[in-house]
This record gives C-alpha cells, sequence and structure tokens, in this order.
C-alpha cells in the first residue's frame, strides 16, 4: 500500500464514523465528545507531547508510534473542524510549485 494510500483509508472511516456514530468507536466518540473541537484538541496536544518526549529518547518504535497517533488525532481534528483531508494535500502540492 502507497503511504497516501493508508492515510486516504483511515480518512474514510472518519469519515464513515463522522456520518454513523457508533458507541464502540473511539473514532466516534471523539469526534461526537461533548467538548466538540477542544476533545481533539487536548488529544493533539497529548500525542505532540508524547512524540516530543520519544524523539528526546531516542526511541526509533515510540516515535513511529507516537507519530502515527499523532497524525491519527491531527486527522480528527481536522474533520471536527470542518476541513477535508484532501485540502490538506492541496496546499502541500502548491507549496511545491
Amino acid at each position: 500500500m502507497k503511504k497516501a494510500e493508508i492515510l486516504d483509508e483511515i480518512w474514510a472511516v472518519i469519515e464513515d464514523r463522522a456520518a454513523h456514530p457508533s458507541e464502540e468507536s473511539y473514532t466516534s466518540k471523539i469526534l461526537t465528545h461533548r467538548k466538540g473541537i477542544d476533545k481533539s484538541l487536548e488529544k493533539i496536544g497529548e500525542e505532540c507531547t508524547e512524540f516530543i518526549i520519544a524523539v528526546k529518547n531516542g526511541d526509533k518504535s515510540r516515535i513511529s508510534e507516537e507519530g502515527a497517533d499523532l497524525l491519527f488525532h491531527f486527522m480528527l481534528a481536522l474533520k471536527g473542524s470542518g476541513v477535508t483531508l484532501q485540502s490538506v494535500w492541496d496546499e502541500l502540492q502548491s507549496r511545491r510549485h
């Protein structure tokens, strides 16, 4: 699977959980939390801190794990704020020219 494909696949799951919330789904719980977007932002802060600590400690496996957590929660915050993943791809593409 190509690198961007996994992110697109995760985005599709996030979209589905937003459209069809499930009490068992972690994604749904974050997207429908009573704190609203603040819950996603709290998670980004938490995961960012854990990522920084992993990098500072030089723990390669933890860096990968926390990087994945950070990307996932970033995507949840995008969805919660009404911004698409495609708009981020488009912005990155525009910076290459």
